[in-house]
């Protein structure tokens, strides 16, 4: 079966890196465009094809399917230009790689009779990847036209990717998790070494001596799940040790007692979950993290 031809508007990290490994599977690159002509020459030249422009509706109108690839903010707008002059085929397969965008922003494509889904990559790329397939074993999110997600499936398949279907009305809360799963956890990582560091341990001997515990947290997760992974002084209803450790934050570190509360809150929130804290404790928690 002859699969389908290929057009990227947008040859950043993620459009190229897409085009290269797409290519390398036997998806042929009808064409590509970037905002400039030496940035689509170039990327022209790392995925074999003679077909590059700074106009996309140049390179779209035969192509069955078309990624665009643009930062977030100008999705709609490049869409929207390429509908206009009338740059997709009728039954062509429009995706987006935005991680925090429907594939709603796509309207003026389906207008023009293309089928339109998302296809988002859950996977940082700081450069364009042409050797290892930077696309194995990761998950690749997808929403909209079933039609689309049957293609978006293929696809995954075959960059080794690990296929799931989301919710097109909620995807900026898809793209809000793996912030929280990513950026926060840096963040909450950046707190526990604050912490750390007051009891007398440097910062360069703070993530070895919590990378075993943090590992065996994640470990624990995996096995039981996060209600049942939870362990420490909220889960056990230790309101002294909850109250000196405020008490210790508040006099050393007084810019991250409400860090702590916070946290502690939704620690009581998943404690409740089970059930096994008697209720007075409860409260009592609650109480103290206000």
């Amino acid at each position: 079966m002859m699969k389908p031809t290929i057009a990227i508007a947008g040859c950043g990290k993620v459009g190229t890196t897409f085009g290269n490994h797409l290519s390398g599977k036997g998806y042929a690159i009808k064409g590509i465009s970037c905002r400039t002509l030496p940035s689509a020459q170039a990327a022209a030249r790392l995925l074999n094809t003679a077909n590059f422009s700074v106009t996309p509706w140049e390179i779209t109108g035969d192509a069955d399917v078309v990624f665009i690839a643009t930062p977030d903010g100008k999705i709609q707008e490049n869409c929207e230009e390429i509908a206009k002059h009338h740059g997709f085929k009728k039954g062509a397969i429009v995706f987006h790689c935005s991680g925090s965008q429907p594939s709603t922003i796509l309207a003026s494509a389906e207008k023009e009779g293309a089928i339109t889904g998302s296809l988002h990559p859950l996977q940082s790329f700081a450069s364009v990847k042409l050797t290892d397939n930077p696309f194995k074993g990761i998950i690749m999110a997808a929403e909209g036209a079933p039609l689309a997600m049957g293609i978006a499936r293929n696809i995954a398949a075959e960059l080794e990717s690990v296929f799931i279907e989301i919710r097109t009305d909620a995807k900026t809360l898809y793209h809000a998790s793996a912030v929280v799963a990513s950026n926060y956890l840096v963040a909450l990582i950046g707190f526990s070494f604050d912490l750390i560091n007051e009891a007398g341990i440097s910062e360069k001997d703070a993530m070895s001596v919590l990378r075993p515990l943090i590992k065996g947290t994640l470990d624990n997760i995996e096995k039981v799940g996060v209600v049942n992974a939870l362990t420490g002084p909220i889960v056990r209803g230790d309101v002294s040790t909850v109250t000196r450790h405020l008490d210790q934050i508040r006099e050393r570190q007084p810019g991250l007692v409400d860090m702590y509360k916070i946290l502690g809150r939704y620690a009581v929130g998943l404690t409740k979950k089970r059930n096994e804290l008697d209720p007075q404790k409860i409260n009592e928690l609650v109480d103290l993290l206000k």
